[in-house]
């Protein structure tokens, strides 16, 4: 019996015959021989196929095959450093499961919006194959890095009652006799577990319903939320230095064959190590208005103050302490100046900006009251969140690692739309 392996497990197969079940990534044909480049998801495989070594009607077949027609090969493996991935299959036996014929993404160059409007087909192609699997592996190495230090992974509901980042960015369902909203976070939620279980964290999809139409925003998105009972803000800043330097050390382990295809330059990612520099957010105002960049004192950043901040450093950049008027009502003000909040943001380098926002939380229940009122939130929505000021309250904080965010950043990518496998914009519901 001829045993089906995956591609990149043919190392251990060199000089046995093996089966491969995939589809045709390329084809071309050079007299007497046809050379099927076979894809199967975890990489490709030069399949060699000879005219006199396998039955006329087989040599034919294999010349006249379409991309993407799904197959079943088998041969036997040979290390060649010519080969993709540096070995061949030389076929015996070819069985088509499915002719395709007129795949529209073809070797030549296509524009952003035909390849989106053929994502669930464009998924198939080298660049958005070597993306999603560093996608899968910093979605490993976050779950492995919270796990590994006590953290209770915690899922926090999509559907909720009111808003926590803010109205106007809420997509608003029917909900029986209701009206709830998509999550923004689970923040709130992971705050309740926090203490319950100490150190909690939650992962999963989140929606803004910004108008947005910059290279950084989505309208549907990742994220990873932990949150930590009796802790500090310096401590926070460091639990977001540890996890980040360990997402980048995973992929330079694990992913560089994927890095090279995108023709991401791993030297940027290799000088990410703690500790990295931080600022205030006065001395990053400062800092840009010395640089020539607009800023006005008092607002938050935008996309041109993180560019420059962010191109500034080799090594993520860390911001904190905003000024509490632009920022969301949860967070704890700074006791040495209460106009200030005590939060951080992590931007990082190569122009791409924030990845991380996060913050101490208020935990006194008059304060978290008061600032419920001042941002015209519906107290009634809010009372479980202000029992947890009731009973037990202590300090604790946490943050929000935005996952497309990341996956841009270490792939080089120009936008987060394709950082995920199918992206929500403003514009875009499709496929």
């Amino acid at each position: 019996m001829v045993p089906w392996v995956r591609i990149e497990e043919l190392s251990a197969y060199v000089d046995r015959d093996v089966q491969l079940r995939g589809w045709l990534y390329n084809a071309r044909s050079k007299g007497k021989i046809v050379f099927l480049l076979v894809r199967d998801g975890s990489g490709i495989c030069q399949c060699v196929v000879t005219r006199g070594t396998v039955p006329d009607e087989t040599f034919e077949l294999a010349d006249r095959l379409g991309q993407e027609s799904s197959l079943i090969v088998e041969g036997t493996v040979h290390a060649d450093p010519r080969a993709p991935g540096g070995y061949e299959l030389w076929v015996r036996r070819l069985q088509v499961l499915q002719a395709a014929e007129g795949y529209p993404i073809t070797p030549k160059p296509h524009g952003i919006d035909f390849l989106l409007d053929h994502r669930h087909l464009w998924l198939r192609s080298r660049r958005p194959f070597a993306t999603l699997r560093i996608r899968h592996e910093i979605i490993r190495a976050i779950r492995d890095f919270f796990d590994s230090r006590g953290f209770l992974c915690l899922d926090a509901p999509i559907l909720t009652p009111a808003a926590c980042e803010g109205t106007t960015t809420l997509f608003e369902v029917k909900y029986f006799d209701d009206v709830a909203y998509l999550s923004q976070s689970g923040q709130l939620y992971v705050e309740a577990g926090a203490l319950a279980f100490g150190r909690v964290y939650c992962f999963g999809p989140t929606f803004r319903a910004e108008r947005s139409k910059t290279r950084r925003h989505l309208t549907e998105f990742w994220m990873v939320e932990p949150e930590v009972a009796f802790t500090t803000l310096e401590e926070l800043m460091e639990l977001a230095e540890d996890l980040i330097c360990y997402i980048v050390e995973r992929v330079l382990e694990r992913r560089r064959p994927e890095l090279a295809i995108l023709e991401r330059d791993p030297a940027p990612l290799e000088r990410v190590a703690k500790p990295f520099p931080r600022m205030t957010y006065d001395e990053a105002v400062q800092w840009l208005l010395d640089h020539g960049v607009p800023m006005t004192p008092g607002d938050d950043f935008g996309s041109p103050q993180e560019t420059a901040l962010s191109e500034a450093f080799e090594r993520p950049l860390i911001v904190h302490r905003y000024p509490a008027a632009v920022k969301a009502f949860y967070m704890e003000p700074d006791p040495e100046c209460p106009d200030r909040v005590l939060c951080m943001d992590v931007l990082a380098p190569e122009g791409v900006g924030e990845i991380i926002g996060g913050s101490m939380r208020a935990w006194n229940y008059d304060g978290l009251l008061r600032r419920i009122r001042e941002h015209n939130l519906p107290e009634a929505a809010f009372q479980w969140y202000l029992d947890l000021r009731r009973y037990g309250s202590v300090p604790h904080g946490g943050f929000g690692l935005g996952l497309e965010r990341t996956v841009a950043w270490i792939c080089g990518l120009e936008h987060v739309r394709e950082a995920i496998p199918f992206p929500r914009t403003i514009y875009r519901l499709y496929p």
